[in-house]
């Protein structure tokens, strides 16, 4: 389905809903501050893809513990390293033989901040929102190894590797873990510290590029994703003809995990989870192993991309979590949080959730799916009931019966994996699509006018958003331009409006707005003739200009506003120009970097 463009001023930037950005391109990344060639540190490069990686294995006496964190150096508080060894293994019940991978979420330690690559803040300025690092929480990514050994007092080895890490690229570090783990498993420590080592080597994870990454002797070829990117688009690393012979593993995407796997065993209700995902309701996936709980919690949150889903989600969530208390409390209402469970007796202790997932064994891509309807909540007594979505929510669009069909004949025609997941991916990022769009279009006329800019007042407010007169606008301009869907669309936007995806959304898009209007009055102060303007200014009044020039320059830089590449050289220059008009004691003040407003007032 072709989008319509919809008509916006052509100064706006519209970069996480995947409309068409401006011409005016961001601030060249030289001239932001402390982005000059620094020397770098033993383990700076290993920083801008992992915080550490650990080793959790069994002891009869202790329970699981971290034997080994590397690089030594790495920070983890005594919360966090309990959080990674409840959460690196399967619950017994999960009945994980051989080796199995998964992924977790957890909160950092409280008021602990640890200092990310030199470079990765940014490195990121280019990355879509979905993609940037988490600052207050820890992914890990784990390989867990569970096999018979009769030397054991337990009669099992039990061990997993984890990589720790704020980047949410799941199929990347899961493909990473498939080549270390199993090497680590029968060589130990050395092989570890040799592939942290290669790791240090590896440039860093600039969006939008290409990177050739050796590891244990293969290179994975790998492309950063980019917030310019098309969306819906796969953007597959790009062959270069010297490293082709030495490439051992092509991944088409970093981060995406298959959604038609993920949702194949509900796909009937496809639509509603997407609404439920939209709106930010409490939502549990119990599963009977935590791959398949993290993969199904990874793709519900994905399913509403480019938009990002705001509020917390675990996708693989114990009983010896922190957080287990605050989000199982009957003495209040569940909070926006997705949960990913394998435990039987979440069964019980989340009884009172409003909406659940009940996930069995996932099948293969080529089993058919029996139709079920959605299923009352008090049905829902052990985690061995039958598969299905337990609720009582009722849609407000109409359901879709178009989708489901095509994903049920390329069943029947044994149609590949992949081009279940293309479809399956197309369709919710066209309904994300239809519904975001009235609302970058009514929040595109809050923007001022350019012409209400004038480089010697401060830039101007923009207008408050108004849910009313929002409403008002989709009856011309609402999602039924580009969505055959037909129901309440006015009722969805009610209540997503009061979701914490639209505080999240709405809070970016404010932040990007008023830094447009910033940028725009910058670029009006530079189209100005200073000297000729300052020729009546007093001495008093010339320094007070330069300073406030100067402040602008700064919060420039500070904040990379997206002005034109070479606007803030003109500054500079009329910085310099300026300077140049005063008294020579004033000069030597001014010119110096950074000169505060006290050395001349």
């Amino acid at each position: 389905m072709a989008f319509p463009i919809p008509e916006k001023p052509a100064d706006l930037l519209l970069n996480e809903s995947g409309l068409p950005d401006s011409s005016v391109s961001p601030v060249d990344a030289q001239n932001g501050p402390g982005h000059s060639e620094q020397p770098l540190l033993p383990w700076d490069r290993f920083s801008c893809w992992l915080h550490c990686v650990c080793v959790v294995g069994f002891d009869l006496e202790l329970g699981q513990a971290v034997e080994v964190i590397y690089p030594h150096s790495s920070k983890l508080s005594d919360k966090e390293k309990i959080s990674i060894c409840y959460l690196s293994f399967p619950d017994s019940n999960s009945g994980c033989l051989g080796d199995t991978q998964f992924c977790f979420r957890f909160r950092q330690a409280a008021g602990k901040k640890t200092p990310i690559c030199y470079a990765l803040d940014h490195l990121e300025r280019d990355a879509p929102i979905f993609l940037k690092s988490d600052p207050g929480h820890f992914y890990g990514y784990v390989y867990f190894r569970q096999v018979r050994d009769k030397t054991l007092k337990r009669g099992y080895f039990q061990k997993s590797l984890v990589m720790i890490s704020r980047l949410p690229y799941v199929n990347f570090f899961h493909s990473l873990l498939k080549l270390i783990a199993p090497e680590y498993f029968e060589k130990s420590e050395p092989c570890l510290e040799a592939a942290c080592n290669d790791i240090d080597r590896w440039p860093a994870p600039l969006p939008g590029k290409t990177l050739s990454l050796p590891i244990m002797g293969v290179v994975m070829k790998v492309r950063i994703p980019s917030c310019y990117d098309k969306p819906g688009t796969i953007q597959i690393a790009q062959s270069c003809q010297q490293d082709d012979a030495q490439v051992s593993v092509v991944l088409p995407t970093v981060h995406e995990v298959d959604l038609f796997r993920c949702f194949c065993p509900v796909f009937f209700h496809i639509q509603m989870l997407w609404e439920l995902v939209l709106l930010g309701e409490p939502l549990v996936v119990m599963a009977p192993s935590p791959s398949e709980s993290s993969e199904t919690v990874l793709g519900l949150v994905s399913c509403i991309s480019p938009l990002k889903y705001s509020s917390d989600f675990r996708p693989y969530f114990t009983i010896h979590d922190s957080e287990f208390k605050e989000y199982t409390t009957r003495t209040q209402a569940p909070p926006s949080v997705i949960l990913g469970v394998t435990n039987p007796f979440f069964a019980k202790t989340l009884q009172h959730w409003p909406h659940i997932i009940r996930i069995g064994d996932m099948k293969q891509a080529g089993d058919i799916p029996k139709q079920v309807k959605v299923k009352k909540l008090k049905n829902l007594k052990t985690l061995d009931s039958k598969p299905g979505v337990y609720s009582a929510y009722k849609p407000f669009l109409n359901k879709d019966e178009e989708i489901i069909k095509q994903l049920q004949k390329g069943l029947q025609q044994k149609r590949p994996s992949a081009a279940q997941n293309a479809i399956l991916r197309r369709y919710f990022l066209e309904l994300t699509q239809s519904f975001i769009i009235p609302l970058e279009r009514y929040v595109a006329s809050l923007m001022p006018l350019q012409k209400s800019i004038s480089p010697w007042k401060n830039p101007p407010q923009l207008k408050p958003f108004s849910q009313e007169e929002f409403m008002k606008t989709l009856e011309k301009t609402g999602p039924q331009l580009t969505s055959r869907l037909k129901g309440d669309w006015i009722g969805l936007y009610r209540y997503f409006l009061k979701s914490p995806n639209f505080d999240g959304w709405f809070r970016r898009r404010r932040k990007e707005m008023t830094q447009k209007l910033e940028a725009l009055h910058l670029e009006a102060l530079c189209d100005e003739d200073l000297q000729l303007r300052i020729q009546n200014h007093t001495e008093v009044e010339t320094v007070d200009l330069v300073l406030k020039l100067k402040d602008k320059l700064m919060q420039a830089e500070r904040e990379r506003l997206p002005v034109k590449a070479d606007t803030l050289s003109r500054l500079r220059t009329h910085i310099e120009t300026v300077i140049g008009t005063l008294p020579e004691d004033l000069q030597g003040i001014l010119l110096k970097p950074g000169t505060p407003q006290e050395a001349t007032s």
